[in-house]
């Protein structure tokens, strides 16, 4: 049997087993291992090497964490602190509120990392207000399926993650590199809302009249701590001061603290403070413990119950395991895969057709999108790592860069039908059909292929430039 051949029954094996509803890491291990028998006499060896290496990492483990902080942070009142401390600042821009869908979203993104509960937990705040002051409906609801996609490109993020893992790439590159693309798909989104709102002034509600300063910092007094924490994570990680695993442990005891409330804080900076003045810890091991205690001081009320602290511990552990089990299956048939010669010959193959860089781009996106409307983003990834990535670096692309570029695509794939997870969101959330989500969803949509765009034509400006630079210093 020719490889092409082969190659095609494996990926028709692969459809089959998925369409059987066959659990994604099942299907894959399961591919992995007639591919793997084809070429070696004993393809379980292979099996348990490749589970062990796939999850037996110590970079993987800042993903629990991440997942866990975000667990933690979910079930606090940080959704609707966002809205009423972000509100007053925008009222007076033309948009109004709708543009604190937008922050509100890349803020509770930054520590969720996932996209579908960002957009569910700001639209459970958010709709009701905007409904409630007279907002047109449709870009409510469009900016919402849409920048609920932040909670993915904004770091830390868990597709981020997965794709460093699965690429063999730095983590914390990844991270950096995703923050410019973040912070301008932020400002596409708030500049249509604001061109959109100049041009249809009837569909805006009246202007709200101004706040006083006074008025608006004390409303936003209570995202401090939370700000202060993303801060803390993502910087220690920008310096060097941490690893990804590292900063991820900090930002979970930042966020069990601040959910725990003032009580926890001001206890553990009494104990802090004794145990430095009587010399049990030095002044380098109290003054985080301090901080941190600080931290949950400036939160306020609790609001960590046991039983919400066991149910983000189920949460974490339920999704990291899915994660977890879908990479080692990817792992073992990317091995697989590698025996067999099949992503060398197509990479040789591709190499043949002359498309060029652009070319390639090209293809991979209509793939991508395409495998979008019936995958979730972390099964996206690790189906296609082991083929794409030699085409990606044959054609010279930046493997950091590429990264981006996908999960991009996820973000787009989210809001692309039948299967885009947040379009199934908002139409839970409002009831809508699916195609009025998606067609409310249509401009933000556009300027999300504008970003893919930009990204592609000036990959160091947008893309690899800050972590080169940040990294090198």
């Amino acid at each position: 049997m020719d490889l092409l051949t082969f190659a095609l029954l494996l990926l028709v094996l692969l459809c089959l087993l998925l369409g059987m509803g066959l659990w994604i890491s099942m299907s894959l291990a399961a591919v992995g291992y007639v591919a793997m028998a084809a070429v070696h006499p004993s393809p379980g060896l292979y099996l348990a090497s490749s589970f062990w290496e796939a999850t037996g990492s110590w970079t993987l483990a800042a993903l629990p964490m991440f997942v866990w902080m975000g667990e933690i942070l979910f079930r606090t009142k940080l959704s609707e602190e966002l809205f009423n401390g972000l509100a007053p600042w925008v009222r007076r821009i033309p948009g109004g509120l709708l543009h604190v869908n937008i922050l509100a979203c890349g803020i509770f993104g930054s520590v969720s990392g996932s996209s579908a509960a960002t957009c569910a937990t700001v639209s459970k705040i958010a709709l009701p207000e905007l409904k409630k002051r007279g907002y047109d409906e449709d870009v409510a609801v469009g900016s919402l399926a849409t920048s609920g996609t932040l909670g993915i490109l904004i770091p830390p993020s868990i597709i981020m993650v997965v794709y460093a893992v699965a690429a063999e790439v730095s983590i914390v590159r990844v991270f950096i590199a995703g923050c410019i693309p973040g912070l301008m798909v932020m400002l596409l989104f708030s500049a249509y809302i604001a061109i959109w709102a100049k041009l249809n002034p009837a569909k805006q509600p009246a202007p709200e009249p101004a706040v006083p300063l006074r008025e608006k910092l004390r409303q936003s007094a209570k995202l401090i701590p939370c700000t202060v924490l993303i801060v803390v994570v993502i910087g220690t990680m920008f310096v060097g001061w941490a690893t990804a695993t590292e900063a991820a442990a900090f930002g979970v005891l930042g966020s069990l603290l601040m959910a725990a409330g003032r009580w926890t804080g001001v206890a553990l900076l009494v104990l802090d403070l004794l145990a430095w003045a009587l010399g049990f810890i030095g002044f380098s091991q109290a003054w985080p413990i301090a901080f941190f205690a600080l931290l949950g001081l400036a939160a306020g009320e609790r609001v960590l119950t046991w039983q919400s602290f066991i149910d983000s511990v189920k949460g974490a552990t339920r999704l990291s395991c899915m994660i977890m089990f879908i990479l080692a299956g990817a792992a073992f048939l990317t091995k697989a895969m590698a025996l067999t010669g099949i992503p060398a010959a197509l990479a040789e193959g591709v190499a043949h057709l002359n498309l060029g860089p652009y070319g390639l781009i090209a293809i991979l996106t209509v793939v991508y999108v395409i495998l979008g409307t019936a995958l979730d983003g972390v099964s996206m990834i690790v189906l296609t790592t082991s083929i794409v990535i030699p085409l990606v670096q044959h054609a010279g692309f930046d493997l950091v860069w590429f990264g981006i570029f996908i999960v991009l695509l996820v973000e787009i794939a989210e809001i692309t039908p039948p299967v885009g997870f947040n379009l199934f969101v908002m139409q839970t959330m409002t009831g809508k059909e699916q195609f009025e989500v998606a067609k409310a969803s249509l401009p933000f949509f556009l300027m999300l292929v504008l970003t893919v765009v930009l990204v592609t034509l000036f990959p160091v400006t947008l893309v690899t430039g800050l972590p080169d630079w940040l990294l090198s210093r």
